[in-house]
C-alpha cells in the first residue's frame, strides 16, 4: 500500500501562486509516475500534469506555461508549482501514483492510477 498526502492548498487572488506538495510513503518511490488531477464541484476529475521516473513531464493545455511539476526522490515528494492562477483553477487537487511505465496518453486517464491522496482545496478569487 502506498500512502499519499497532499498539502499547500489555500485561498489566493487571481494572478497569485501556490505550491502543492505530495508526500509518498509505503513503497519505492522512484519507479512511480506521479500525477496531479483536479476536480471542481459538479465536474469530472481532469488531468493536470504528470512526471515519470526519468523526470519527463507532460501538462494539460489549460495549465501549460503556468504550472510546473517536479519530484524529489530523496524526500519522496512531488510538487506542483502553480503560477498566474485563474478562478477556473479553483478545484480540489489530487496527487496520484502509477507504478511502472505508461505512455503519456494513458497517464492522462485517472483510471490508470493505483493510488490517490485525499486532496487539497485550491480557491482562486477575482
Amino acid at each position: 500500500q502506498v500512502q499519499l498526502v497532499e498539502s499547500g492548498g489555500g485561498l489566493v487572488q487571481t494572478g497569485g501562486s501556490l505550491r502543492l506538495s505530495c508526500a509518498a510513503s509505503g513503497r519505492t518511490f522512484d519507479n512511480y509516475a506521479m500525477g496531479w488531477f483536479r476536480q471542481a464541484p459538479g465536474k469530472e476529475r481532469e488531468f493536470v500534469a504528470v512526471i515519470n521516473w526519468s523526470e519527463s513531464t507532460y501538462y494539460a493545455d489549460s495549465v501549460k506555461g503556468r504550472f510546473t511539476i517536479s519530484r524529489d526522490n530523496a524526500k519522496g515528494t512531488v510538487y506542483l508549482q502553480m503560477n498566474s492562477l485563474k478562478p477556473e483553477d479553483t478545484a480540489v487537487y489530487y496527487c496520484a501514483a502509477k507504478y511502472g511505465g505508461q505512455t503519456y496518453s494513458l497517464l492522462r486517464e485517472a483510471s490508470r492510477y493505483n493510488y490517490w491522496g485525499q486532496g487539497t482545496q485550491v480557491t482562486v478569487s477575482s
